[in-house]
């Protein structure tokens, strides 16, 4: 099992900054080796809606990101520390949501996703 736990959240003024962080852990021995195979991702859901994409980032060092968020969010990991992060620039009241850090794999033909708890982002007008 891989436990993702979300730090960084909180209530920002419209315009602000927040940088969310995400570590990673697992109880299996050479998870430290393995953690860079993993694709990691934010997602987000707010109140009354669906959880949506936020931004992705592969093993291979490849990003994707919403629409609604792209050129404001940057998705970055240090695969060292086990950490990935999402700096978020020029926050929107639309932004208020619960972020949730998953960690995703494709091993032989089977799929493994993980999700953290989740962290409250509020932005403020």
């Amino acid at each position: 099992q891989v436990q993702l736990v979300e730090s960084g959240g909180g209530l920002v003024q419209a315009g602000g900054s927040l940088r969310l962080a995400c570590a990673a852990s697992a109880t299996f021995f050479n998870f430290g080796t393995v953690f860079n195979l993993y694709a990691m991702g934010w997602y987000r859901q707010a109140p009354g809606k669906q959880r949506e994409l936020v931004a992705t980032l592969t093993s291979g060092g490849i990003s994707n990101y919403a629409d609604s968020v792209k050129g404001r969010f940057t998705i970055s990991r240090d695969n060292a520390k086990k950490m990935v992060y999402l700096q978020m620039n020029s926050l929107k009241p639309e932004d208020t949501a619960v972020y949730y850090c998953n960690a995703h794999r494709v091993v032989m033909g089977s799929s493994s996703d993980y999700w953290g708890q989740g962290t409250q982002v509020t932005v403020s007008s």
